[in-house]
């Protein structure tokens, strides 16, 4: 098949949705489907063209002038290379996409991974709609998205072609117990809710370090907030780093305090390190914790319950070997190879959906005759 991909960027910065979109991007060329990538460009360009991904720069920004002169462009780049499949990972990709579908005969997939936001569902314009869990098609559905039009294919990056294996990485030397979140530094991340978690056991527990990894507009304000506290000194602000691996694999218990998350890809990450974890009890994230057999999921927006069970876990060395074993249970499912197998079948079944109709289309023609 002829696939092209349709993202904002690829940039390295920890972004979930660029990375599945370029796992996806290498292993099907890889697989030897003819792949090309749509995108304003980045550091993952290198590796997209080291597995001979074809990468056309494009800057998708919602302004007027800039949409118009979009719109002419990717219309220029299809006409080049005649996609079988068109995949858009967001929604002003589905939207450019969707322009030109029927004119110019590709099939339009979409994959939702924030289906929290007003816009996810134009992603419902594609043939078909990829959901990342189960929480985000049934959202979806009641959202107006027909159910006959949504796939589910779990997320996973798990031996992704961006990173090296897990056991290649040196952990860091981290203050022990280290309590870790890989995060964006947003409100809707819980970062709030975990600090006041941190700060309700800090006493207790005066060898505990906080670790908040990743960056993002909000960072300020909980770097304010902690300097008011007097633990400041315990939690450290890391900001983005491209291998947070090195910090996972020095963690005793990792954290997703997420008020909102479709399905937690950083889990499957933290899993892989052996951290125990405990995140919230939210959307996608009891399936990505196989519904509370690999990971104790409390509820969102409630730092007390939090800090009881960062309590439990911190104070029972038992307990928290149990749960990091735990993680590591039922991992093969999380890998990136099994996201493109069911993504590549969901293409296929609108390939010979498509081909049928072309044919009932042709007898339809000669009957006629």
């Amino acid at each position: 098949m002829r696939i092209l991909h349709i993202i904002n960027h690829v940039q390295n910065i920890g972004n979930g949705i660029v990375n599945v979109a370029v796992d996806l991007a290498c292993l099907q060329s890889k697989n030897d489907h003819t792949v090309a990538v749509v995108s304003n460009g980045g550091e993952y360009e290198a590796l997209l063209d080291f597995y001979d991904v074809r990468h056309w720069q494009l800057s998708q920004t919602r302004e007027p002038l800039n949409i118009l002169k979009a719109a002419w462009r990717y219309q220029q780049m299809i006409q080049e290379f005649q996609p079988d499949i068109v995949h858009a990972h967001m929604m002003t990709g589905v939207v450019l996409a969707g322009m030109f579908k029927n004119i110019c005969k590709y099939t339009l997939v979409s994959t939702v991974h924030n289906e929290f936001q007003r816009s996810a569902v134009l992603m419902g314009l594609a043939d078909r709609v990829i959901a990342v869990s189960h929480a985000v098609a049934n959202s979806m559905e009641r959202r107006g998205i027909p159910k006959s039009k949504l796939r589910v294919v779990s997320n996973g990056t798990l031996n992704s072609p961006r990173h090296r294996n897990i056991q290649d990485y040196q952990p860091l030397p981290l203050q022990r117990p280290a309590i870790t979140t890989v995060a964006g530094m947003y409100s809707r991340k819980g970062i709030i809710d975990l600090i006041v978690a941190f700060i309700k056991v800090a006493e207790k527990f005066p060898q505990a370090h906080l670790y908040l990894v990743g960056d993002g507009p909000d960072r300020s304000m909980f770097e304010a907030m902690v300097q008011k506290t007097i633990y400041r000194d315990r939690i450290h602000f890391e900001g983005f780093q491209p291998e947070p691996q090195r910090y996972m694999l020095a963690t005793d218990v990792f954290v997703l305090a997420s008020h909102c998350e479709s399905f937690g890809l950083v889990l499957t990450e933290a899993r892989e390190a052996g951290c125990a974890i405990i995140a919230s009890d939210i959307d996608g994230i009891p399936e990505t914790l196989d519904n509370r057999q690999a990971g104790i999921l409390v509820p969102p927006q409630d730092s007390q319950t939090l800090a009881t069970a960062l309590t439990q876990l911190l104070k029972d060395k038992v307990q928290l070997h149990r749960w990091k074993c735990r993680a590591q249970e039922n991992l093969q499912r999380f890998s990136a190879a099994r996201v493109n197998e069911e993504t590549l079948a969901v293409y296929q079944e609108l390939a010979t959906n498509y081909n049928t109709s072309q044919v009932v289309e042709r007898k339809e023609v000669l009957v006629g005759k």
